[in-house]
């Protein structure tokens, strides 16, 4: 049995696949499983059963009607697939689990519940309440081509933690010290930690010698907006940003005590690693069903206002025009949360 799976974007979408898929290959051993995705996600899989495997492709190859068919004919070639999971269902990705169905294969597609998302950030007379997580309508594709599977996950390192190797020349190596991190940005205004915040949480944890702090992001902007926080920090705040490859960033989030993170890709890539995130929300909301896996809801940091959720993915404009969601939390709120974390007994 040869199964197609398929998501391509975005990064922390891709990282909810892992513990399923993982879970998957472990309970399907006879099932040779093929991942289809960007090849920058690459990391994420490499440590996956043996059953697991990973395909990644440049789309920009293969564009139209026409370059999606001719990947659909590569893959053909390749591997003689059974079934196909699609766990994106955006335009792309249906064209080619169609050509598939059309030459036999068994398909099934997620179901992203766009309709109860709606209800759940309509400005009056939200329809409140927990939505299947993402993690829920994965599961839920593999049950429709006859493989329920159960998710049991912890890190995608074997020992749990990760060659410190792979980041120790940027970090030095695990020195007895608490080590937590944070990663105050997003794609969208509407889920960005304000930047007074962040520094002033910077500053509360710095103060703390026996900690050390290391500031996450990603592109040119970021990295040198945390380059200047560090640089303007005591010495135990250090900023890996683009100084580290996805691989050497998760194998730090596996050392790390606690990440600090919006509703983002960090979430998803530390909890991924096994470690407790203190997770930030703003416009969006746990109940969406993008809480980080294997994350407690008493460590999501949130607002209460009628307002919220207003978006799912953070994206819309404020309509207080204040963004009162995001400006209401306090460092304090957050330290709240890290402290019985880094200190609970184990942590070190």
């Amino acid at each position: 049995m040869r199964l197609l799976v398929i998501r391509f974007s975005a990064l922390g979408d891709v990282a909810m696949t892992v513990p399923v898929l993982v879970s998957l290959a472990r309970q399907y051993p006879d099932v040779s499983i093929t991942m289809l995705s960007r090849p920058f996600v690459l990391p994420l899989f490499e440590e996956s059963p043996p059953n697991l495997h990973f395909k990644g492709v440049d789309l920009s190859r293969y564009k139209g009607a026409a370059g999606l068919y001719r990947l659909f004919r590569e893959l053909k070639r390749e591997g003689n697939y059974d079934a196909i999971a699609d766990l994106h269902d955006v335009l792309r990705t249906k064209i080619l689990r169609t050509l598939f169905r059309w030459t036999g294969a068994k398909v099934a597609h997620i179901d992203k519940g766009r309709k109860e998302k709606r209800a759940l950030t309509e400005p009056r007379r939200k329809a409140l309440k927990q939505l299947p997580s993402s993690f829920d309508r994965y599961e839920e594709v593999f049950g429709k081509l006859g493989y329920p599977v159960q998710t049991a996950f912890r890190s995608i390192f074997e020992k749990g933690k990760a060659d410190c190797a792979l980041f120790s020349q940027v970090t030095g190596i695990p020195d007895g010290k608490h080590w937590i991190g944070i990663a105050p940005f997003a794609a969208h205004n509407g889920k960005k930690l304000p930047q007074a915040t962040t520094l002033r949480l910077i500053h509360e944890l710095s103060a703390n010698s026996d900690w050390r702090i290391f500031l996450f992001g990603g592109g040119k902007a970021e990295n040198e907006l945390l380059e200047q926080w560090a640089a303007n920090s005591p010495d135990n705040v250090l900023s890996v940003a683009g100084k580290l490859k996805l691989k050497g960033e998760l194998a730090l989030m596996s050392h790390l005590d606690v990440m600090v993170s919006m509703d983002s890709a960090n979430m998803h890539l530390a909890s991924l690693a096994g470690t407790p995130v203190v997770s930030v929300w703003g416009a969006t909301h746990p109940y969406a069903g993008f809480m980080g896996w294997g994350q407690s809801i008493d460590n999501a940091i949130q607002t209460d206002l009628p307002c919220r959720p207003c978006s799912i993915f953070g994206n819309k404009p404020c309509r207080r025009k204040d963004y009162a969601c995001l400006t209401r939390i306090t460092p304090e709120m957050i330290m709240q949360r890290i402290r019985p974390i880094v200190d609970a007994p184990g942590q070190a």
